[in-house]
């Protein structure tokens, strides 16, 4: 009886030793690193993103917190905690990678909006440049007519008979030349036009001629050939009777009809 009753000490002992060793007397990595990185992912502005395994990394450590404090095992509690720290760390990675998204979108938010500045400032210099030409044909006396805004220079800017520019004529020439390399979406048509004293073969050629010249000056000048076209239309569109000086030199003229790139006239609203 004496030796059964030691024997059955001795079965206590030992599991009370077992069962002291399988519960913590010191600070469990795992847990410590969960109690330290869970709660930086829950405190995130993103977490949103990650919800269900910010979810599944506080219930873990929970878990793990309150085996450590009922004095657990601890395989069950380094178990938890690397759980609870497993799921923190793949909510950051999906933090991260929300971040970046958000920083590229930031980016590309920011570079249609300087983009959209710069078409802005653009279309603020094409006005500019529409409105400084509107204002040279207006000082030129430009008229409105049916064909549009329309710019006659009269015979005094040649010698008659002949298709030379006069040195008077330059400023006039400058003048246009400057307002259209400030505006490439205007186009002008230049129109030479003769009296009917000659020939209709020598008329039809001297305007040729003519508005030939003037294309030249401007392009000479910096103007684009591409926003010039020029057309002799010799004696056949008079604006004035020919049987008197004052009407051919009427007649005698170029016109310079001015319109926008997609071939329509200039507004002639003021």
């Amino acid at each position: 009886m004496k030796r059964t009753h030691h024997l059955i000490l001795g079965i206590a002992v030992a599991a009370a030793m077992a069962a002291c060793s399988s519960t913590p007397d010191q600070p469990i990595a795992e847990l410590e690193t969960a109690r330290a990185i869970v709660p930086q992912v829950e405190s995130s502005p993103r977490a949103g993103v990650a919800a269900e395994n910010v979810a599944n990394a506080r219930k873990a450590l929970d878990a793990a917190n309150g085996m450590m404090e009922k004095g657990g095992k601890v395989e069950d509690i380094r178990y938890q905690a690397t759980l609870a720290a497993t799921n923190a760390q793949i909510a950051n990675e999906k933090i991260l990678e929300a971040q970046a998204k958000e920083e590229i979108q930031k980016g590309e938010a920011e570079r249609q909006a300087v983009l959209a500045q710069a078409r802005d400032r653009e279309a603020d210099a094409a006005r500019q440049r529409a409105q400084s030409l509107e204002q040279e044909l207006k000082d030129l006396k430009a008229q409105k007519t049916d064909r549009g805004l329309v710019l006659t220079l009269g015979d005094v800017l040649f010698d008659t008979g002949k298709a030379t520019l006069k040195p008077g004529a330059y400023s006039t020439i400058d003048r246009l030349a400057q307002a259209l390399k400030e505006d490439p979406n205007r186009r002008v048509m230049i129109e030479g036009h003769t009296d009917s004293v000659g020939s209709d073969e020598f008329n039809q050629q001297l305007s040729e001629n003519r508005a030939l010249s003037v294309q030249s000056a401007l392009m000479q000048r910096g103007v684009s050939g591409s926003q010039i076209s020029s057309l002799g239309k010799g004696e056949s569109t008079p604006v004035a009777s020919n049987d008197n000086a004052a009407g051919r030199q009427q007649n005698r003229r170029v016109e310079l009809i001015f319109t926008e790139e997609t071939g329509q006239r200039v507004a002639t609203d003021q």
